[in-house]
């Protein structure tokens, strides 16, 4: 197994670009080197851009996708960045069908270019989780991390949670 982590990119927020004439939110390419460089990232990884959508957009194939390059991937270490509000779902197809490697989804609830964004943290604890989680597939997102049977997004506090948790003061 190599010792070089694998970025799977698929857009979602972490990438999402403002056009300042339309209000509108768009992708026109990952941001993911410029994080990478911006955070001193001194570990070696391989950005591999699947596709750029939100994950509202999101479909049983690109799920496929996802699920088909985490089982090629000839890395044993993925982080998977996606959109937050079906990255549960992803994880559910890939927890019961990725073996022997450890993989992590994560993404950002504000855009990166928005300079207020989690996303920046949020890849950094992906990259730690990672390295130091046991093979399976994991959900990192706030300094939080869940296996990928036992996470839920609460929409009403933007966080996400271990389903049946008890409300954050």
């Amino acid at each position: 197994m190599s010792d070089t982590i694998r970025i799977l990119v698929t857009g979602g927020t972490f990438d999402k670009e403002y056009n300042e004439l339309t209000g509108q939110l768009f992708f026109k390419q990952t941001h993911l080197p410029d994080m990478l460089r911006l955070g001193r990232c001194r570990l070696p990884v391989t950005v591999e851009t699947l596709f750029m959508i939100d994950s509202l957009d999101m479909t049983e194939p690109g799920r496929g996708l996802i699920l088909r390059r985490c089982q090629e991937a000839g890395e044993d270490r993925i982080v998977v960045t996606h959109g937050t509000d079906s990255m549960e779902l992803t994880a559910a197809l890939l927890g019961p069908n990725v073996a022997g490697k450890t993989v992590i989804l994560t993404g950002a609830m504000v855009p990166y270019t928005f300079g207020s964004s989690d996303g920046l943290f949020n890849l950094g604890t992906a990259l730690a989780f990672v390295q130091t989680l046991p093979p399976g597939v994991y959900v990192a997102m706030n300094g939080r991390c869940f296996p990928w049977d036992a996470v839920r997004k609460n929409r009403a506090s933007g966080v996400f949670e271990t389903p049946n948790a008890k409300p954050e003061d």
